[in-house]
């Protein structure tokens, strides 16, 4: 099985879906480690990345979830997924995909993000992901104003998974 975290910068799909794979016992896989450098720059620059840009990410993360289905490895991925088409381009076996949506009040998610360190994501691009998202219909929605021990208790139980 594979769910996908997803949400925008800084709902803490990064944080809640470690948490999330090591509760699971499951492979982790964070789809910002595998944005091209050019991408990384624009990015760090303040550049709203276009569907052009994101185009061989997402065939990269497919090739990922497709080699963890074939594999039956059970994994936890990390994506901001914020449009339909991003997330039909890396849906491969709806069956055993679940989507889990993050979410929470835009001033907490800006404070995240002016708070971390090491991101190439600036908060300036928030209002950029914000516009583009397109909420998600049939992912199991959560919100991360709680600490994420307690998101990651509520994934669990909302999808009916068994830690290790």
């Amino acid at each position: 099985m594979v769910v996908i975290v997803m949400g925008v910068s800084g709902t803490g799909k990064s944080t809640v879906g470690r948490a999330l794979a090591d509760r699971l016992g499951w492979t982790f896989v964070d789809a910002d480690d595998l944005h091209s450098v050019e991408n990384r720059r624009k990015m760090a620059e303040g550049t709203a990345l276009t569907d052009v840009d994101r185009q061989p990410w997402l065939e990269l993360l497919r090739a990922w979830m497709e080699k963890a289905l074939a594999q039956d490895e059970d994994l936890v991925l990390a994506f901001s997924g914020l449009k339909q088409l991003y997330r039909a381009r890396l849906t491969v076996d709806a069956g055993r995909e679940r989507w889990v949506y993050l979410h929470a009040p835009a001033a907490l998610i800006l404070e995240r993000i002016q708070k971390r360190q090491g991101h190439f994501m600036p908060a300036s691009l928030l209002r950029s992901q914000l516009e583009t998202l397109e909420v998600p219909e049939g992912a199991f929605t959560v919100d991360v104003t709680e600490p994420p021990d307690r998101v990651v208790t509520r994934i669990l139980d909302g999808l009916d998974l068994k830690s290790g």
